[in-house]
Formats: C-alpha cells, sequence, structure tokens
C-alpha cells in the first residue's frame, strides 16, 4: 500500500463543498469517483481543507491510500482524463507512510477577492462578491494585522461552533494582509487552522472598516469580545480561494 499526495484546483462554484454529502455534487466525490474508475477501487479521499459550498481552490491537497501500482503521473493524468472541467490535478507524487493532507498540514493560506467598482465583471462574476461602495484597502490592511499573532477568534467563527467548543476556538494567524490590484480588493490570511467561516466573517467586519463605518481598533474591540454578534455579515462563499498548505 502506497500514500499518494496530489494537488487540486477546483472552480466550486457549482459543488456543494469539499466533502462528501449525500446526493449531492461535492469536490471530494467527484475526484474518488475518478480514482475508482482509475483503479477498480474504491479510495477514500483526505482534503487538507474542507472548503463550504461555492469555495474555490488553486493549491488544496488531497491524500489517499491505493494498492495501485500505477505511478502516481499515470494516475494523475487519468483522472484529468476523467475529471470534469471544474476540478484539476496539478502534481501528484509518493507521500511518506503516515502523510494525511489534512492532519499533517502546518498551515492554510486562504485568499478572499472584492470586485470593487460600480459595474460589476462578467469575467470576474464567479470568483469575486462585487461591491459597489468604495473601499479603503490601506484602512483594511491595518485593521486586519492587529489580528495577527495567537488569539481567540470565535467572534469570527460562527456562533454555534463557539457554543459547542468552549475553549476551542484559539489559532495563530501568521499572514494578513489587505491590498488593491486596480478595481480588486485582495485579502490573504494565512493561520495553522481556520474555524468555520473565520476569512468570510473577518472580511464582512472589514468592509465597514474600508468605508469608514468602523476603525482598525474596531476589530480588536471585536476579537477580544469573543461575541459573533458584534462581527459584520458573513461574506458570499464565491471570492473565497485556499491557496496554498503548507508542510513540514
Amino acid at each position: 500500500m502506497r500514500t499518494i499526495r496530489m494537488t487540486v484546483q477546483y472552480d466550486g462554484t457549482d459543488f456543494a463543498g469539499f466533502q462528501v454529502q449525500n446526493e449531492r455534487r461535492t469536490v471530494q466525490g467527484v475526484l474518488e469517483e475518478a480514482l475508482a474508475r482509475v483503479t477498480g477501487q474504491p479510495i477514500r479521499v483526505v482534503g487538507a481543507g474542507r472548503t463550504d459550498a461555492g469555495v474555490h481552490a488553486t493549491g488544496q491537497v488531497i491524500s489517499f491510500v491505493t494498492g495501485s501500482s500505477l505511478a502516481p503521473e499515470t494516475l494523475r493524468r487519468a483522472m484529468n482524463a476523467l475529471l470534469p472541467d471544474d476540478v484539476a490535478i496539478l502534481d501528484a507524487m509518493i507521500a511518506p507512510e503516515g502523510f494525511n493532507a489534512r492532519y499533517s498540514a502546518r498551515s492554510r493560506i486562504y485568499r478572499y477577492t472584492v470586485w470593487n467598482a460600480e459595474v460589476r465583471s462578467a469575467m470576474r462574476q464567479r470568483y469575486t462578491f462585487h461591491w459597489r461602495q468604495f473601499l479603503d484597502a490601506e484602512l483594511m490592511d491595518q485593521a486586519i494585522k492587529r489580528l495577527v499573532g495567537r488569539r481567540d477568534f470565535a467572534a469570527f467563527s460562527t456562533a454555534s461552533y463557539g457554543r459547542e467548543r468552549p475553549g476551542n476556538t484559539v489559532r495563530s494567524l501568521f499572514r494578513a494582509h489587505c491590498w488593491r490590484e486596480g478595481a480588486a480588493v485582495c485579502l490573504e490570511l494565512g493561520a495553522d487552522a481556520f474555524l468555520p467561516h473565520m476569512v468570510r466573517n473577518i472580511v464582512g467586519t472589514l468592509l465597514l472598516v474600508g468605508m469608514h463605518q468602523a476603525t482598525p481598533e474596531t476589530m480588536v474591540e471585536i476579537l477580544a469580545s469573543g461575541d459573533r454578534r458584534r462581527a459584520g455579515v458573513t461574506a458570499p462563499a464565491k471570492g473565497l480561494c485556499l491557496t496554498h498548505v503548507q508542510y513540514v
């Protein structure tokens, strides 16, 4: 038996998320279906990030154990020939015994993109959140940097997660950056792990800062409160993309 590691890219628009769900189209589901056809064996795939419905990935990592003797590159080519157009295997390799795409990961990086213009972008509609009112990206950058460190992010998770797992909402945020590229306002967050909806809730709160309806200090106050009700709305999934997973 061998452990195979692959990097996967996908457009999450038409998926109900990464994780397998009964009678719903998921990224894990189409990957496992392709693997079964290539190897003739049922194989369970593990993903580094359980992205929600509508969330995209350019650097998702998966792993699986197989008794197939096919070379990783052969598996990659065969799977890409069978996978739908909105999923692609970028690379494949043999991983060390015991490697697990989720539990072996040391950190993950997500990017969120807001299309900040009067008119929406027809070309980027599937991958950006359209926001008409002008956003102050420099002030948003000042605010998001206040969150760096090992902190309790309960205020930026789902309310139910905080209630069900008290004390388990501490994460280490090591990267936080916001910048403008023309009409696009981009936000990048890197952490050891993320809480449910954490990035999207941070983005929803930062929009208030970008419109000068809140200050960078407000982000710190919300974080310290631990109260989800004080944070902004949950930004739509379509602007979010898992870009990188770091291992040792």
